[in-house]
Formats: C-alpha cells, sequence, structure tokens
C-alpha cells in the first residue's frame, strides 16, 4: 500500500461500484415517534456477550453507540474513532503522548491497558492495542459501536480486564450505495473518505472503505515545540458477507494501515538542553479476520473466528532509534445450544501475541495462551434471567488463571435493574502509557513481574417511559499488584523500571443517565463521580493521576432525515490529580462548548463542526514542555486539557 491515496481514484472507484443511476434509499422526512429511537435500539442484538440477545434483554450491560449517533461523530472526526467512545458516559479518551498525540480509553477510572478493542470481535489491532493505533480506526463503515464496563475476562480473556470496546462493522444494503467525504479543519487538517457497499451475486456482498488523512505540525503556544503533531495515513479496508437460506452467515476482511507521524522539535527550534530533539513514529499494519456462523439444529449453532495482525513501528526517540514488530494470531471456537428457559455455550481459543525489537532484544517476548470458556443465561421466571460465565486461561508467561463473571437481569414494566460481578487478570507487557511515549531506552529488563488480578461490580437501575429514558450505575473495582513504572533502583533520575505496587488499587463511582426525545429533538444529560485512589511510593495512598472525580454533560440534538441536523454540546470536566508535573500538583477544571450543523440537500449534504468553542488549552495556563527530560525520557508534562484549543472544520458528503 502506498503512503498516499489518489483521491481521483478513490471517487473513480466509488462511482463505478455504486453505477450510473441513484440507488440509496432515502427515508422520507417525516416526524418520527417519540419511541421510534428506543425501540429500535432495544431491538439491536449486540454481539459482544455471545448471548445473541437483544441489547434490552442481556444480563450483562452493554452501552451501545447505534449508525445514527456515527453518522454525528463522522462530521466531527472522520479520521478516528475516539470520539464514538469518549462522549459515553464512565468512558475517557486520554491523551497518553502529547508529543505524538495518543491516547487510550479509560474505562470506570481503570488506566486505558485494561481496555480490549475489537472488531467484530476480532482483535483485529493487537492483544494490546497502542495509543496512537485508536487514531488510525476511521468510523465510516461502522454499523455501531458496543462497550462492556467492568471485567470481561470471563468472555474475552486477559486483555479484557477493565472492559471491552467492539467496533461493529456495517452491514451492506440490499441495494448498492457509496458515499465520500472531504473535511478540512482550521489547524491545518485534512480527511478524505469512501465508502461503498452492495450485493454481488447470490448470497454475497462488499463493502470497502479508504481514506487518506493529513495533519500540519502546529506550535499553538509558540515554544518550538509541536502541540500537534503532523501526520499523514492512508488506510483500506475491504469485508466481505456471506448468507445462506439456511441462516448460516461468515464475514471475511482485511485491512491495510500505513502512517507517518511526526512531533517534538520544530526545524531551526531546541529543546530546553539546547539540542533538537525529533519524535517520529512510521507505522505499517495489516491484518484479515473471518468470523462463520453455522446453524446445526434449531436451538444449536457453531461459531468459528479466526484473525491475524502484523504492525510494524520506526520510531525516533530524540537519539534513539527503535524499529519494532508486533504479532498477534487468534483462534476460537464456540458451541452453543439451549433448552427450555436454559442457554449455555463452551469454547476453546487460543492467541498468541510476540513483540521484537531491533535494538533491545532483551525486552522480546512470545506469550501463547489457550484458553477454554463456558456460559449459561437462566430464565428464573418471570422477568429474572441469571448469567453465569467462566474462563480458563494458560499464560506460558504468568501462569493459569480463572475469570468468572455473573450477572441478573430484573425487568418488572419498565424498570430494569442489572447486577454484575466478575474477575480476571491483565499479563503485564514493556508497554504501559509512559513508555509508549518515550519509549524503552530507559526501561531497565523486566523482572519478576506478577499478573496484576482485578475485580469490578456494577449495579444498574433504569427506568424508560414515554419520551422520558433514565439509569443510575454504581460501580466499583480492586485491582492487586497493579504494574507501575518508577525510577530505577541502579540509576535514579537516569532510568525506570516497572514493578508490581503491593496493594490495591481502588475505584469507587456512579453514573447518571437522563436522556428526553421529543418528535425531531434528542436532549441527553450524564454525570459521572470517579473516586480512585493507589498505594502510594512512600506508603499511604494517592489519587490516581488524571481522573477527575466530577465530570458531566449535555447534547441536544434536533435531526430530520433527509433535511439536516443541528447539536448543541457542553462538557465539564473537573479537577484531576498531577504526577510529577513540576508546574502544578492539581489541574484546573475546564468546560467545553460544541455545536455541529448539517444541511441535506438531495445526495450532497454540508456541514460544519465547532469543537471546544472557549478555546480552552492546556498550555494557556502552564508550559507543555520540562525544563529537562524525566527518568523515562519524556520533555512534556501529562495532558490534563485539550491541547488543541478552538477548532472548526467542515466539508461536504456526497452519496451515490
Amino acid at each position: 500500500m502506498t503512503s498516499s491515496l489518489n483521491p481521483l481514484a478513490l471517487a473513480l472507484g466509488i462511482a463505478l461500484f455504486a453505477g450510473s443511476t441513484t440507488t440509496r434509499a432515502h427515508e422520507p422526512a417525516t416526524t418520527h415517534d417519540d419511541h421510534d429511537d428506543a425501540v429500535a435500539l432495544e431491538a439491536v442484538v449486540v454481539q459482544s456477550t455471545r448471548s445473541g440477545r437483544r441489547v434490552s434483554d442481556d444480563p450483562i450491560r452493554v452501552d451501545v453507540v447505534p449508525r445514527e449517533e456515527i453518522e454525528e461523530k463522522l462530521l466531527m472526526s472522520p479520521g478516528n474513532v475516539s470520539m464514538l467512545v469518549a462522549e459515553t458516559a464512565g468512558v475517557r479518551v486520554q491523551n497518553t503522548s502529547p508529543g505524538m498525540g495518543g491516547s487510550n480509553i479509560r474505562i470506570q477510572g481503570m488506566r486505558g491497558r485494561y481496555t480490549q478493542l475489537l472488531a467484530d470481535g476480532l482483535p483485529l489491532y493487537g492483544g494490546q492495542s497502542s495509543s496512537i493505533g485508536l487514531l488510525q480506526i476511521p468510523p465510516t463503515d461502522l454499523g455501531s459501536v458496543e462497550i462492556i464496563k467492568g471485567s470481561a475476562s470471563a468472555l474475552y480473556g486477559p486483555a479484557a480486564l477493565g472492559g471491552v470496546v467492539n467496533l461493529v462493522s456495517r452491514r451492506p444494503r440490499e441495494t448498492r450505495e457509496a458515499e465520500m467525504l472531504f473535511n478540512a479543519t482550521s489547524r491545518g487538517g485534512q480527511d478524505l473518505t469512501g465508502y461503498a457497499a452492495g450485493p454481488l451475486t447470490g448470497q454475497w456482498g462488499l463493502s470497502v472503505v479508504a481514506g487518506h488523512h493529513r495533519q500540519d505540525r502546529q506550535d499553538l503556544d509558540s515554544d518550538g515545540w509541536a502541540d500537534m503533531p503532523g501526520y499523514e495515513r492512508s488506510t483500506l479496508r475491504p469485508r466481505l458477507f456471506w448468507e445462506a437460506d439456511t441462516g448460516a452467515r461468515a464475514l471475511v476482511t482485511g485491512g491495510s494501515t500505513r502512517e507517518s507521524r511526526r512531533g517534538g522539535t520544530l526545524p531551526g527550534r531546541l529543546a530546553p538542553d539546547g539540542q533538537p530533539f525529533a519524535l517520529e513514529q512510521h507505522t505499517d499494519r495489516h491484518d484479515a479476520g473471518a468470523v462463520v456462523e453455522i446453524p446445526l439444529r434449531e436451538t444449536d449453532r457453531l461459531q468459528l473466528r479466526a484473525s491475524a495482525m502484523s504492525t510494524d513501528h520506526r520510531h525516533r526517540y530524540g537519539e534513539s532509534l527503535e524499529q519494532d514488530a508486533h504479532w498477534t494470531g487468534f483462534a476460537e471456537a464456540t458451541y452453543a445450544s439451549g433448552f427450555g428457559d436454559t442457554s449455555w455455550l463452551a469454547g476453546v481459543a487460543a492467541q498468541q501475541d510476540r513483540f521484537r525489537l531491533r535494538q533491545f532484544r532483551q525486552f522480546d517476548y512470545r506469550h501463547t495462551v489457550p484458553a477454554v470458556f463456558v456460559q449459561a443465561e437462566q430464565a428464573l421466571g418471570g422477568d429474572l434471567t441469571l448469567s453465569g460465565s467462566a474462563r480458563w486461561d494458560e499464560h506460558s508467561e504468568y501462569g493459569g488463571h480463572l475469570s468468572p463473571r455473573v450477572s441478573l437481569l430484573f425487568r418488572p414494566g419498565d424498570w430494569t435493574l442489572r447486577a454484575a460481578m466478575g474477575g480476571g487478570f491483565y499479563a503485564p507487557t514493556p508497554f504501559v502509557e509512559e513508555i509508549e511515549a518515550a519509549g524503552l531506552s530507559r526501561l531497565d529488563p523486566l523482572q519478576g513481574l506478577q499478573a496484576e488480578t482485578a475485580t469490578t461490580g456494577s449495579i444498574d437501575v433504569g427506568y424508560t417511559r414515554g419520551p422520558w429514558e433514565t439509569n443510575v450505575s454504581l460501580f466499583a473495582s480492586n485491582i492487586n499488584d497493579a504494574v507501575r513504572l518508577v525510577d530505577s533502583l541502579s540509576a535514579p533520575g537516569e532510568r525506570v523500571q516497572l514493578i508490581n505496587v503491593r496493594g490495591v488499587t481502588r475505584t469507587r463511582g456512579s453514573e447518571l443517565l437522563l436522556r428526553y426525545r421529543w418528535r425531531d429533538t434528542t436532549v441527553t444529560g450524564s454525570y459521572v463521580y470517579t473516586d480512585a485512589d493507589e498505594p502510594g511510593e512512600g506508603g499511604g495512598r494517592r489519587a490516581v493521576s488524571l481522573t477527575p472525580r466530577h465530570s458531566a454533560g449535555i447534547v441536544a440534538m434536533w435531526e430530520q432525515h433527509g433535511r439536516g441536523r443541528i447539536g448543541l454540546e457542553a462538557y465539564y470536566t473537573g479537577t484531576q490529580a498531577l504526577d510529577d508535573n513540576p508546574w502544578r500538583r492539581r489541574s484546573r477544571p475546564y468546560v467545553e462548548l460544541g455545536a455541529l450543523g448539517e444541511i441535506v440537500l438531495g445526495n450532497v449534504s454540508l456541514f460544519l463542526n465547532l469543537e471546544n468553542i472557549l478555546d480552552v488549552r492546556q498550555s494557556k495556563h502552564d508550559p507543555m514542555l520540562r525544563q529537562r527530560r524525566t527518568s523515562d525520557g519524556q520533555w512534556t508534562v501529562d495532558a490534563w486539557a485539550p491541547l488543541d484549543g478552538f477548532v472548526v472544520n467542515g466539508g461536504v458528503r456526497l452519496k451515490f
């Protein structure tokens, strides 16, 4: 795959696929019933829980971002999926690498390394997704996003200790359709994406998404250091769908991404030590996967999944060059059946994650993890359903671990009550947030690390009546032996090491969601309280850094199919504890405002999005650049507020 995608070739390919006539079925611009959206969402069958139940009937709570919301976020951020999950209550997209722009997903206060990112249930982005990898996935061909909060190790193994984000593909319609989107931002960014899908012959369908994205390096506070790294990225992903009259179905996909990203000092500028400091990363990622489901009898089905992923990186952190390769191979077979009010499934799985670093071979690893798992659901009469699952993983490095989970669903009338408790483990690798940002050159070889283990629990109470929908959640987690980066005993101030912290990292919190629908208008409000602390290095306890205790948001959206949409949003982020920040120990609270407008003119729509209208920017309060590098090699402080300030983006969307 070349490093750039020819826009003319992309447009020509989509037009040829779509044909010369308009084939997209447009929905009439009529007024919707207040319950339409809610009923449609409840009818969604979720994939992430393996049960094949509707989201409203599943004992495991799954937050679903439907296609309608993906359409909105696509206009705000066409190049990556971070905004899709960032506005879900209890989910935070945290900037973990200010110099390179990397981010990861924190669920209910737990660090991003505990979140498993999947595509149609497959680890196409690796066993442990990188913080840059999240920013390399375009949302154009997604049908929905499913989020499981809390330990999902019983379903997906050690990488899902804190939760799962499953990106579900958009299935082709019965007629051909295609679209293109052109977007530009006030900060020197451009996006070109294309999507085409439709039936082939008989029982086969095809979708293809391709994109080219770029961003200029930006030094917003004129200190010679890039606050926004520059990048140029091309992506391509075809998907092949098959469905037989018997109900058997299959999905085969492949993907390719190439990106060059640059941060650090700008040309002719120097770091505080009087030397230029380059931050660069070149990525080549290729993946392939398949999901096959075969009904065997009326209640029985066999599901097979397999995938492979290869990622090559070329990093430069100042004077240090690191060339590495990541591989992930995965295979799984599941058999499901049931009788009466009982349904069950059992399966076997195997996954191997390999890492090789040319310059520092002491960090190479090969983790092989075979597993067996079972899950059962029992309707206990009336509106009560109980679900239990357990998984045994035999990790080649960290031994065998049992991961159980129990969930309960009670639905009397308009009320919904869910309760869940689960446990799991996480297999440490060198890639904690600080190492992803600064590289491995200053890290001591890993010695004596143990698996991190956790117990999580939650209670959810929901109520839906007429146009109103509300949900209140209480959640908690305890992590034992959490891995932390500390100064090296052999060379304090110059090197770092990873250790298991003795003690418990505790998180307690609550979520409140309130939604009101009236005709074409939806207003959604949310509030999250998070209290997270961990053992201190000198004894006692300390707050977990970059975890706001209070956060809230309100979004109002008016939309009519075939006419357009108008949206307003406001988000509040409270104070956060900060580690090793020379300017402050706690961050400042801030408010972000945004507005979105789209007008549809037949097959053409024009959109304009205003992000962070109040121009909140961390460098307005304190410098991002330190006076000297930290022990792990970083020049910048942690990002606790937006780095790009007020941004306007807009463009045109064409449908064929």
